[in-house]
This record gives C-alpha cells, sequence and structure tokens, in this order.
C-alpha cells in the first residue's frame, strides 16, 4: 500500500549535502516527492511509495547521512496523493 510521510529533520541538516543524499536514497528505493531546506534551518522531505520503504529512507536519513546529525524528525502519515512522479530537490 503506497502511503506519503512529509518529514522535518532536525539538528545539523543544511550544508552538509543532506538533500542530495536524501535524494540519491529515495531514488534507490523508487520514491517519489522532495526535499528542501527551511528557514528555520531545519529539512523537509516528502516520500510517496511503499510505507516500508518509506519507512527506511527515514530511517537511513535519520541515523547514516554521511555529514549530517540528526537530533529528531517529525513524522506525519497520511495516504498518497499520486502527485509527483520522482524525486527532486526543491529550493
Amino acid at each position: 500500500m503506497r502511503v506519503r510521510a512529509t518529514a522535518l529533520f532536525h539538528g545539523r541538516v543544511q550544508g552538509v549535502y543532506f538533500r542530495a543524499n536524501c535524494q540519491e536514497k529515495a531514488e534507490s528505493l523508487g520514491l517519489d516527492g522532495y526535499v528542501r531546506n527551511l528557514p528555520s534551518g531545519g529539512v523537509e522531505a516528502v516520500f510517496e511509495g511503499e510505507r516500508a520503504l518509506v519507512e527506511d529512507c527515514i530511517e537511513w536519513n535519520r541515523s547514516s547521512q554521511p555529514a549530517a546529525r540528526v537530533t529528531s524528525v517529525d513524522i506525519v502519515w497520511g495516504p498518497a496523493t499520486g502527485e509527483f512522479r520522482g524525486f527532486e530537490i526543491r529550493r
């Protein structure tokens, strides 16, 4: 079942290639959506795909980003909308 997760990553997540690494991981898992920096210093990512794959991607971004230090993640789950084709970095 396809789901949508909006994840807000907090910590040292800007200026460390977080978005590029997130995009690469999401694409490798076949997820759709986007990632973008927020004015608050956090990063927002919207993932759509199979729930287990979305969970894997969120966990990877939380714990395995090479240079980032994620202190917390806020996640809102919902149904997939199908509005995305691929995974992009937004400005």
